[in-house]
C-alpha cells in the first residue's frame, strides 16, 4: 500500500486541535494587542504620527481582527455572551483605526494615478509640490461652472477613458455632443488634472485628520479601556466552554472555508476570467457616489476570505501566523486591491460633485474615476486567476 503524506502547510491535516489550540492561539493574539497598545503610547501620538506609532496602530488592528475572526468561527466552544459583547467592540476598534490608514492610501493612490493618466513625469511621492500650486490656481478662480454642467463633464470623462480602455465596447465618442480629438482629450485632462489632484488632496486630508483625531479620542475612551482589559484578561484566561477540551477544531474551520466556496460560487467568475469585462464597465462608469451593486459581494467574499484565513491559523495554535498558503494571500491581496479601487472611484466620483468646479477638473475626475473602475476590473481577473490555481491544485 503506498503511504500517503499530509501536506505540512495544510493546518487541517494531522492531529485533531482542541481547545487548548484555540486558546493559545487567542492568548497569542490577546497579548499582540497589548504589547502593540503599550508601543502605541510609548511613542505618542503627534498630529502627523511617528512610524512607530503607525506601525503600533497597524499591529492593534491586526490583532483585533484576528480575535474578532476567531470569536465569529469558534462562538460554540467560547462563552456566547462574552462573544456577542467583544465582537462588535473588537470590530468598533479595528474600524476606527483604519480610517485614517485608508484616507492616506486613497490620496496616495488617486494622485498616483492622476500623474500617470496627464503624463505627468513627478513620482507620487511629489503630490505635495502639484498639490501646493494647484491650490493658488485654485484661489486665483478659474472659469467655473455649475454642479449639473460638473457631473456632465464626469461623465463624459468616464465614457472617453472608458471608451478608449475597453476598444469596440463603446464609440469613444459616446454622449457627447463634440466629440473632441484625442490631442484635445489630453489637453483637457492636462489641465484638469493638477485641479483635480488639489481638491481631493483638501477633501481627502481633511477626512484623514478628521479619523486622526477620532482615533486619539476612541484610544483614550472609557469604552477602549473596557476593551483593553477585557484583552488583558483574555492574554490569561479565555473563556472555553466544557465542550471545549476535546471538541474538534477542524469541522468548525472546515465550516468557514465552505462559507467562503460558497459566495465564491455565487460570483461571476467567467466573466472575470477576462482581463477587460466590458460590460461590468459600462454600467460601473456611472458616476454615481452610492457603492456600486457588483461591488458588495466581492467584498463580503473578501471578509470571509480573511475568517477562513485566520481559522487556520487558529488550528495551526498559537504559531498560525508561521502557515501561509501563498495562493490565500494572493487571492487577498487581490480583493484588497478591488476593494481599494472601488473606494477610489467613489472618491473621485464625489469629488466632482464640489459644487462650482471647473469643466476641465470634472473631465479629469471622470477620467481618473474610469481609470479606477477597470481597475476594479483587473483585480477581478487577479482574483479569479489566483482562486482557479487554488482549486486545482487542492483536486
Amino acid at each position: 500500500m503506498a503511504q500517503q503524506h499530509l501536506d505540512p502547510t495544510d493546518p487541517l491535516a494531522g492531529p485533531a486541535p482542541t481547545g487548548d489550540a484555540l486558546a493559545g492561539y487567542l492568548r497569542a493574539q490577546a497579548t499582540d494587542f497589548l504589547r502593540a497598545l503599550r508601543l502605541h503610547r510609548e511613542t505618542g501620538s503627534g498630529a502627523n504620527g511617528a512610524e512607530a506609532s503607525v506601525e503600533a496602530a497597524r499591529a492593534l488592528r491586526r490583532s483585533a481582527r484576528r480575535i474578532s475572526a476567531s470569536l465569529h468561527t469558534f462562538q460554540s466552544l467560547l462563552d456566547s455572551d462574552w462573544c456577542e459583547g467583544m465582537r462588535p467592540e473588537l470590530a468598533w476598534v479595528s474600524g476606527t483605526l483604519a480610517m485614517e490608514h485608508a484616507y492616506t492610501s486613497r490620496l496616495d493612490r488617486l494622485l498616483t494615478a492622476l500623474h500617470r493618466l496627464s503624463g505627468s513625469d513627478r513620482a507620487a511621492g511629489a503630490h505635495a509640490d502639484v498639490a501646493a500650486g494647484a491650490r493658488a490656481d485654485l484661489a486665483a478662480g478659474a472659469r467655473a461652472d455649475s454642479a449639473a454642467g460638473a457631473r456632465a463633464d464626469l461623465a463624459a470623462g468616464s465614457r472617453a477613458a472608458g471608451a478608449a480602455r475597453v476598444g469596440a465596447a463603446a464609440p469613444r465618442d459616446a454622449g457627447l455632443r463634440h466629440p473632441p480629438t484625442q490631442a484635445q482629450e489630453r489637453g483637457n485632462l492636462t489641465v484638469g488634472a493638477a485641479k483635480a489632484g488639489a481638491l481631493l488632496d483638501r477633501q481627502l486630508t481633511l477626512a484623514r485628520t478628521r479619523a486622526h483625531s477620532t482615533a486619539l479620542q476612541a484610544l483614550g475612551s472609557s469604552r477602549f479601556h473596557a476593551i483593553a482589559d477585557k484583552v488583558a484578561v483574555l492574554a490569561s484566561e479565555v473563556p472555553l466552554t466544557p465542550a471545549a477540551a476535546t471538541a474538534d477544531l477542524r469541522p468548525l474551520a472546515t465550516a468557514a472555508k465552505d462559507r467562503l466556496t460558497d459566495a465564491v460560487a455565487a460570483l461571476p467568475l467567467v466573466t472575470a476570467g477576462h482581463p477587460y469585462n466590458a460590460a461590468a464597465l459600462i454600467h460601473g462608469l456611472s458616476p454615481d457616489t452610492v457603492p456600486h451593486p457588483q461591488d458588495a459581494p466581492w467584498h463580503q467574499v473578501r471578509l470571509l476570505l480573511r475568517l477562513h484565513r485566520y481559522a487556520r491559523e487558529a488550528v495551526s495554535g498559537p504559531k498560525g501566523n508561521s502557515v501561509v498558503d501563498l495562493r490565500l494571500l494572493s487571492a487577498g491581496q487581490a480583493l484588497n486591491r478591488h476593494r481599494d479601487a472601488s473606494e477610489a472611484a467613489a472618491a473621485a466620483a464625489q469629488a466632482a460633485r464640489t459644487p462650482r468646479i471647473a469643466p476641465a477638473t470634472a473631465y479629469a475626475l471622470g477620467v481618473l474615476h474610469a481609470d479606477q473602475r477597470h481597475e476594479v476590473e483587473a483585480a477581478r481577473f487577479a482574483f479569479q486567476q489566483a482562486w482557479q490555481k487554488e482549486a486545482v491544485s487542492t483536486r
